[in-house]
């Protein structure tokens, strides 16, 4: 098998986070301390960025990715992306210049794109490091298969999440069709690990061909989708990927022919290893003029061909089985092992920088709430203010607490010994009781003398009108309904007075008969009255005239 290929590096440039992120922290969360609380995270975080983006790349520099990317994570979570003015720019990763322009780069003030790109690099930093991985242990098998399938998984992720995160057309190498085809390359090559590892490991040849039936699968997906962007590559990624295209079909085919000559399919083995052959052979031919044909791609075409011949010879001597033709063989299953790995929530287990801030939805639903609170103890306030008001009010419109008179030497207050004395003066019950028994005969007087003068006006309206019929034009007399105008206005009006009256008597009934005991309670004598009144405690009727008076003032 060729040497698995890699990712370059996305590239950026310096640019100062501490200043405006600093400012952003402090505007979003004036409460929350002085700007002094996190200068050290902040100079940490430009830190880490200056690692993860310059560092010559080794096994720690991946981890240093993991940690800026986790930072990156929280703390676009607890800041407003679209207040965040730091200009990140960044250059294609596969963009090689020319000689009369300059590298394809992008510049936008988010913490969303540098979260992007360095997500794109970290899949890059993966596929490199499984690159450098030798693959004769088992060790580095296993992590090589691991970072392809995260890489595979990061770039899947990618070519659904970039233009939710740049809301513009992005550089080319995270276009959609550029992640489709470098995820696809990923989980190729992680599939080859595992076939390698197979065959390694000696495993059932029908399993090893259903392994490599599936590499050959992902890999003519990934040719297909790498041929359509064929500029945008290094010269040498379609050449090689149509190789191992071939190379493991060749390696499907010898598997499959070794599986069958295990049950003695002998002319099915001769034609799948015809098969394994010639593309073998093609493979070996198309990395030859390359870079050499490796090793064990070398190996496998020369047990093929003993195989075949070996094949043939027993066939023609024993066997005569007939060799069907290539069109004629049944497909060979195919074992999806490698799979794209989703990314974590977090990559590295370090400790959080920022863990002092909340999360910025937290933090506005905090504000939210807040508001909501005093919102509603405003309302509350305004209320008892309402109630207090109107308390006031009513007090004053009983002269309360004004009217209540404490005498000193004790015995009834003056003012009711006034009101007894007026009440019993007037004549008291009885003598209401008699002005309200002529209430009816003086309104039965007043109605018969309105009905009489409204009689006397309507006979002289006849009388004119039967005199004015009889005498025609020689009549020459005013009106009737002119001369007594003024008479009828006031006879309606006094019609009027009567029927306020007798409303205002049925009051005056009502009134009478909800306070004739209070009135007869006048008329007794001072001591009945001191009898009847409640007594109640000094201290009692202190309090209580201290707390009317603090109603009141209120």
């Amino acid at each position: 098998m060729a040497e698995l290929l890699s990712v370059p590096l996305k590239k950026s440039t310096d640019v100062d986070i501490v200043k405006p992120l600093r400012n952003l922290i402090q505007a979003t969360y004036s409460g929350a301390g002085g700007a002094d609380d996190y200068n050290e995270a902040l100079a940490e975080l430009a830190r880490m960025r200056s690692n993860a983006i310059w560092k010559i790349f080794d096994k720690t520099s991946l981890d240093m990715i993991y940690s800026y990317y986790d930072q990156l994570v929280s703390l676009e979570s607890k800041v407003p992306p679209q207040e965040v003015q730091i200009p990140f720019k960044w250059k294609d990763a596969f963009d090689r210049g020319s000689l009369f322009g300059g590298r394809i780069t992008l510049t936008v003030s988010s913490l969303a794109y540098e979260r992007v790109c360095v997500l794109f690099n970290m899949a890059a930093a993966q596929s490199t490091l499984a690159a450098q991985q030798p693959l004769d242990t088992e060790d580095s098998l296993k992590l090589a298969a691991k970072l392809l399938q995260q890489a595979a998984g990061i770039f899947e992720y990618l070519k659904a999440n970039v233009l939710i995160a740049v809301h513009q057309e992005p550089t080319p190498d995270l276009s959609a069709d550029t992640l489709s085809a470098l995820s696809l390359l990923m989980l190729a090559q992680a599939q080859e690990v595992i076939a390698y590892k197979c065959i390694r490991d000696e495993m059932k040849d029908s399993m090893v061909a259903k392994v490599c039936a599936q590499c050959e699968e992902l890999y003519t997906d990934a040719l297909r989708s790498l041929q359509k962007q064929s500029q945008l590559w290094d010269r040498d990624w379609i050449p090689t990927v149509t190789a191992k295209q071939m190379a493991f079909r060749g390696l499907t085919q010898l598997y499959q022919a070794l599986a069958c000559r295990a049950n003695q399919a002998v002319g099915e083995q001769i034609a799948r290893l015809q098969l394994a052959v010639e593309q073998l052979k093609g493979a070996c031919s198309r990395l030859a003029s390359s870079s050499g044909a490796p090793a064990p791609l070398a190996e496998a075409l020369a047990r093929a061909q003993r195989q075949l011949a070996a094949a043939v010879k027993d066939n023609d001597f024993i066997y005569h089985d007939r060799v069907p033709e290539a069109q004629q063989l049944e497909p060979v299953a195919r074992a999806a092992i490698a799979k794209a790995l989703p990314p974590p929530e977090r990559w590295a287990g370090g400790r959080d920088l920022f863990a002092q801030l909340v999360p910025l939805a937290v933090h506005q639903a905090l504000q939210a709430s807040a508001a909501r609170r005093t919102e509603l103890v405003n309302a509350e306030i305004d209320k008892l203010r309402e109630a207090t008001q109107l308390l006031n009010s009513i007090l004053a419109s009983l002269s309360l607490p004004a009217c209540i008179e404490a005498p000193a030497g004790g015995g009834l207050p003056a003012s009711i010994r006034d009101k007894a004395a007026a009440v019993r003066g007037a004549g008291g019950l009885p003598e209401l009781r008699r002005l309200m028994a002529e209430l009816p005969e003086l309104l039965q007087r007043n109605k018969d003398i309105l009905d009489e003068a409204e009689r006397m006006l309507r006979e002289e309206e006849e009388a004119d009108a039967a005199l004015r019929a009889q005498f025609g034009a020689r009549w020459t007399r005013t009106d009737s309904a002119k001369l007594t105008e003024a008479f009828r206005a006031n006879a309606a009006k006094y019609a009027q007075i009567i029927d306020n009256a007798v409303r205002a008597d049925n009051i005056v009934q009502q009134k009478f008969q909800q306070h004739r005991e209070a009135i007869a309670l006048l008329e007794r004598g001072d001591g009945e009255l001191q009898a009847e009144l409640p007594a109640a405690p000094e201290d009692a009727a202190g309090a209580e005239g201290a707390e009317d008076k603090e109603v009141c003032k209120d």
